[in-house]
């Protein structure tokens, strides 16, 4: 008997809005040359048909990114970790009103720059299947249904209500199977079963098009089966605009057009490849690539009419947006002053509570009022943990250090760096080493001149560690063009062996880079004119005497910052962090990774980490060090780690008396880790990831196959499961449906069950609802085998004795088994669905025995 096929009830195009007749007339006028230069993501200017240049690289991850001051939120995973599609959905609003907020302050006729248009290219919608990639912590995690769930939310905040007048634009990113690795991820051939593919590497792009209707998509750099993604009309023609109906426009990924000819070698020349990616479906070169276009109509590799019909939906875009050919929008309305607002700051502290997730805790947590307590770790007070990637710069962000002494009180808090990240990682040189005037810190001059003649303020600077990208850093000073200069004393903890380095984060296509300086003890030490060849030292120091120290700065290119960093000696800094925990009832230590580690094809290759990505998923040994050293101390010790990926610590697992992811949480991020110590907050995030206990559980690295990964195929046991993490309660469950359910394929499966706060806190509990296969007919299934799979959840606040009742409909999509072809089948048998707070075995829940009768194949894929 053939399957019955649900179809349109199952799949929801977007409103597709008829292009505006000024655009069909711009077309017409330009030449083909100027319409292959509209093609590209720096759209140049046509001043004869009243069109200003616009850049369509703008960027949005976890806030307004690479623009100047914007209110920066917990990073991706962070958010993930919420499980809370509402606080996605508003973050996305954030987002879009920031970028609404600065792009009004600009005359319309004024040209765009990079990173100041409404094309927002987030979120970021791959898996994360493997925690090696560095770029994981851009995702919401390793879960196809709940990176769906939170994609669309966020989307749905970018864009606003109404489909014909956006807000902004979101662009749902890397379509698809773009999850490293790093090093070679330019020619990189994903080879993926049709069942994976279907079943795990696209269904969150299915929903941003279907549910939340994204009106943009980025293709990838990889290959599938060697087929480039960026022209590949199987991906981007028949799967995005055939089987899901997504009528908006495709961007690149940057400058991977180009890469089909240079690195996957799929066609011979540049025309070739442009023709290729166009045709295909990519709209949207991010670079120079479609340049070439002209070439490639000229030698017969593409039809002019084709270059019209992609040209047709960007310039609708702009339309849509109401930046263009006298459209309008109702968003025009949005003050500049509408950027880190008090109401933004609001969320962003909200976002960074929510996100945490308390991993273990043996009645440690909250700390008692009066606590002393010594804060230590790599991480307790470096910018770069809580702002991450793709970020914006933050007005006024809290570190760690920072939250606790607020929230503690500084007299009872003690500090020390204790330790590197990673060897040979350099860190900011923390206070401890750094005082001018009796004080810690530097004295900060600030000059509105690189000749640092014209002095227009003075301060105390804490530590060296600043992003100032396209935000000056004191009112005076134009956006480039300005000089400091510090000056105090340098005390090292110890003698021994320093690395001194400053860092100037480097801006993209910059002609040339801000020159530093640095003198120790009145002799030069660092000279760098901005050739980035000359930034780093190395010093013998023989005692821990004070050694007069003055670093100029001259900022003169669209860089964005500066950071004193060192790389310290260890016996030194563990001698510091003993003195402190010495001194206090609890020891507090920030572990992890950071930006410098793991991210977007980094320069390093240190033992563990190469080129953004992790060669191995421990804690790095300098850390896991501190750690053994702290602990004979004799003090509780508390470990929280900030961090984009899940890190292997059996160590503090079994010997910390609690221990906290915290992600990278953003600029608040300080304020929210001292609050949940506290106890003014209750904890309540939830693992999006698997935390394995070891390397060896993981399989190759390449291998995109999902046998054996994430906790929906995994067979071993993990440290910390999917789904994880407790709270200051505690809930329990019961059924409000028969314990018996029977439901005819094709037709959605209702649950209901109550849940009670039985503690004596109010917290947040996050219901989640699992559908694992018993005996459901699998003829012809081969390996991986489902273990099970996330079918639903929500995120709701009890009052201490508090009852509430959670209904879920898990539609006939998420009751279905993917097929070798990657068809979706609802497959007739025995299933046990779960509703508790985390996965079985891990949280309170109650199980529901469910069969399935009949048949159905579900499309599309």
């Amino acid at each position: 008997m053939l399957p019955f096929l649900l179809m349109a009830a199952d799949v929801q195009a977007p409103d597709l809005q008829a292009t505006p007749p000024a655009v069909e007339t711009a077309i017409a006028a330009m030449t083909l040359e100027e319409k292959a230069a509209q093609l590209g993501s720096s759209a140049p200017a046509l001043p004869r048909l009243d069109l200003p240049a616009y850049d369509y690289w703008s960027e949005g991850l976890h806030g307004l990114a690479r623009n100047g001051i914007a209110t920066v939120f917990p990073q991706a995973i962070g958010l993930a970790a919420s499980w809370d599609t509402a606080l996605l959905d508003q973050v996305g609003t954030v987002v879009s009103t920031e970028a609404r907020a600065k792009y009004n302050g600009v005359r319309s006729t004024r040209d765009r720059r990079r990173f100041a248009g409404l094309h927002i290219w987030s979120p970021n919608l791959n898996i994360f299947r493997d925690p090696r990639w560095g770029r994981g912590q851009e995702t919401y995690g390793e879960d196809p249904y709940l990176t769906g769930k939170l994609g669309v939310a966020f989307v749905r905040g970018i864009q606003g209500p109404d489909a014909a007048h956006p807000r902004a634009i979101a662009t749902p990113k890397h379509f698809a199977a773009h999850s490293g690795p790093e090093a070679g991820r330019n020619s990189f051939d994903a080879d993926i079963s049709p069942r994976d593919m279907a079943g795990t590497y696209t269904p969150a792009f299915r929903m941003a098009v279907t549910e939340g209707r994204a009106q943009s998509i980025m293709c990838a750099y990889n290959s599938l089966h060697g087929v480039p993604a960026c022209a590949s009309s199987a991906l981007l023609t028949d799967r995005a605009r055939g089987d899901w109906g997504f009528g908006g426009m495709v961007v690149s990924d940057c400058d991977a057009v180009g890469y089909i000819s240079v690195f996957h070698y799929y066609r011979p020349d540049l025309p070739s490849a442009a023709a290729a990616a166009l045709q295909a479906g990519t709209d949207l070169d991010c670079g120079p690539s479609y340049d070439a276009l002209p070439a490639a109509v000229r030698k017969g590799l593409v039809p002019e009419a084709a270059i019209d019909t992609s040209l047709r939906r960007v310039l609708a875009s702009r339309a849509a947006l109401g930046i263009a050919f006298g459209q309008r929008s109702p968003w025009t309305r949005i003050a500049p002053s509408q950027v880190d607002t008090p109401a933004h700051r609001a969320l962003a502290q909200t976002a960074a509570e929510k996100s945490l997730v308390l991993l273990t805790n043996k009645d440690r947590l909250p700390l008692k009022p009066g606590t002393r307590i010594a804060v230590i770790g790599p991480n307790a007070d470096s910018l770069d943990v809580l702002e991450a990637n793709y970020h914006g710069t933050a007005s006024a962000p809290i570190t760690p250090l920072q939250g606790i002494r607020a929230r503690f009180g500084a007299d009872r808090v003690t500090y020390a760096q204790g330790s590197g990240l990673a060897a040979g990682v350099a860190l900011p040189v923390p206070e401890t080493a750094l005082s001018a005037n009796g004080r810690p810190g530097l004295k900060g001059e600030y000059f509105s001149d690189g000749a640092m003649t014209r002095r227009v303020a003075t301060r105390q600077d804490r530590t060296i560690d600043f992003d100032w990208d396209r935000a000056p850093p004191v009112p005076g000073l134009s956006g480039k063009g300005y000089g400091v200069r510090w000056t105090g004393q340098l005390t090292p903890p110890g003698p021994g062996r320093y690395r001194l380095r400053l860092d100037v984060p480097r801006c993209f296509d910059c002609e040339g880079h801000d020159p530093v300086k640095l003198w120790l003890d009145g002799k030069p030490l660092i000279i760098d004119d901005g050739s980035d060849s000359a930034v780093e030292a190395e010093v013998t120091v023989t005692d821990a005497k004070p050694h007069d120290l003055r670093i100029d700065f001259v900022h003169a290119s669209e860089d964005g910052g500066i950071g004193l960093r060192w790389v310290a000696p260890i016996d030194a800094q563990r001698g510091e962090a003993l003195a402190a925990a010495g001194a206090a009832d609890v020891v507090v230590v920030f572990t992890g990774l950071s930006p410098t580690l793991e991210g977007e094809a980094l320069r390093l290759d240190v033992p563990g980490f190469l080129g953004g990505d992790r060669t191995a998923i421990e804690l790095p040994e300098p850390q896991r060090a501190l750690l053994e050293t702290l602990a004979t101390a004799g003090k509780p010790i508390v470990v929280v780690q900030l961090t984009g990926s899940a890190i292997a610590d059996p160590w503090s697992r079994d010997h910390a008396d609690a221990v906290v992811a915290a992600w990278y949480p953003g600029q608040s991020g300080g304020t929210a880790i001292a609050r949940m110590l506290a106890g003014d907050i209750n904890p309540g995030g939830r693992l999006p990831v698997t935390v394995y206990a070891t390397t060896r559980d993981l399989p190759a690295y390449i291998d995109y196959s999902m046998k054996n990964r994430t906790y929906r195929f995994f067979s071993g046991t993990p440290l910390y499961p999917f789904g994880h993490g407790l709270s200051y309660t505690r809930f329990a469950y019961a059924p409000r449906t028969a314990p018996i359910a029977t439901v005819t394929a094709g037709q959605p499966l209702a649950v209901s069950v109550t849940v009670t706060n039985t503690g004596k806190r109010a917290g947040d509990e996050v219901v989640q609802a699992y559908l694992a296969p018993v005996d459901a007919q699998q003829q012809g299934r081969t390996i991986p085998v489902l273990q099970r799979q996330l079918v639903g959840f929500r995120r709701i606040p009890l009052r201490a004795g508090e009852v509430r009742t959670v209904d879920f409909a898990i539609d006939p999509r998420s009751l279905s088994m993917v097929e070798h072809d990657g068809t979706h089948a609802v497959v007739p048998g025995r299933y046990r669905l779960f509703v508790g707070g985390g996965q079985p075995g891990d949280a309170a829940g109650i199980w529901t025995d469910v069969t399935i009768t009949g048949t159905r194949t579900v499309l599309p894929k």
